[in-house]
């Protein structure tokens, strides 16, 4: 089953999240604004995009250093063409306990059956709310709530679940949505997850003032639908669990911000041209792209990853300060959230 190697701070490499492309159909505000992601941006090219031999031979020698959960990421990962072959390659790998996706949603009814029977497991959905004028402020393509729905109801059909649904909430712009969400979700077998609005890479102006914390939103839900806190379902865990008294199933809290988790943080990134990154606010990658087209051997790759996870320290929303700010961090939309 592999080796187990942690790093500086004894947190083990527990989850890969692979970002397949780097190229979205939405151009949501917190990750992709239209103003820098315009119709002139230059996305990474066909031909410095990994593989799926070269992402599956490296999730095999990730799997050897203790890698037992893979999430694909983007950009928006259902636009990268045939993603089923890929997700077949990865099931098949020995040791691979979990492989899940992050989608918007967007393809998501067209593609779920064929993504189950490819060997998925789960997904995650993206949707900030259920007001269709808000939801298309976000996402700034006017693409409506009913089609996200759709692929939501789709997956569930097809058995990827438990579904996780994604709500990043913005002071201001979406927090008024907050119980039609959880009214929505609740009973449905879906777990909603409410996610601070971070300072991911460099583009998204970020303000302290927009962050809606945690603990607000816990106090909005309860105050309609009384909640009690769960205990995490396995170290690392990145959400705060709470289930309804009501027995209507459960929510989880994603507080970077305001209570960041990197004391336990087992997640490295990779690129869709190869780079990793050993923290979701890196300023820099390591190109594993250019080891797999100079031939090196499995076990070269490996004495990298090695390496690089054995120096990692990693803890930048622990730091989170005006020391930070300004910092040229990787952008969320080429590295997956």
């Amino acid at each position: 089953m592999g080796i187990t190697i942690q790093d500086m701070r004894t947190r083990p490499l527990r989850d890969l999240r692979i970002s397949v492309t780097d190229r979205c159909n939405f151009r949501c505000v917190y990750c992709m604004p239209k103003e820098v992601f315009g119709r002139d941006f230059a996305f990474v090219p066909q031909n410095r995009l990994l593989t799926f031999e070269e992402i599956a031979r490296l999730a095999r020698i990730f799997i050897d250093h203790g890698v037992r959960k893979i999430r694909l990421t983007g950009g928006e990962p259902l636009v990268r063409r045939d993603l089923p072959r890929l997700i077949a390659m990865l099931a098949a790998i020995p040791g691979l306990d979990d492989l899940t996706l992050t989608t918007n949603g967007s393809l998501l009814a067209k593609q779920a059956r064929a993504l189950k029977e490819a060997g998925l497991r789960r997904v995650t959905v993206s949707l900030d709310s259920l007001d269709d004028a808000v939801f298309m402020a976000m996402n700034d393509v006017d693409f409506p709530v009913e089609r996200v729905l759709e692929g939501i109801d789709a997956a569930a059909a097809a058995g990827l679940t438990p579904i996780k649904v994604n709500m990043v909430v913005k002071r201001g712009l979406n927090d008024g949505n907050i119980l039609d969400m959880a009214r929505h979700f609740r009973g449905t077998g879906h777990v909603l997850r409410f996610i601070e609005y971070m300072d991911v890479g460099t583009t998204n102006g970020w303000r302290l003032d927009d962050v809606l914390p945690a603990a607000e939103t816990v106090r909005t839900i309860n105050a309609e639908f009384p909640l009690e806190p769960l205990d995490s379902n396995y170290p690392g865990e990145v959400a705060n669990r709470y289930r309804y008294r009501d027995g209507a199933g459960e929510i989880g809290l994603i507080a970077s911000v305001t209570r960041p988790f990197c004391g336990d943080c087992t997640r490295a990134r990779l690129s869709p041209e190869g780079a990793l990154y050993t923290c979701l606010f890196a300023t820099v990658g390591h190109d594993f792209r250019a080891l797999l087209r100079e031939g090196r051997s499995d076990e070269e790759i490996g004495a990298r990853v090695r390496s690089l996870w054995g120096k990692r320290d990693d803890r930048y929303s622990e730091l989170r300060s005006s020391e930070t700010i300004g910092l040229p961090k990787v952008e969320m939309s080429y590295i997956g959230g």
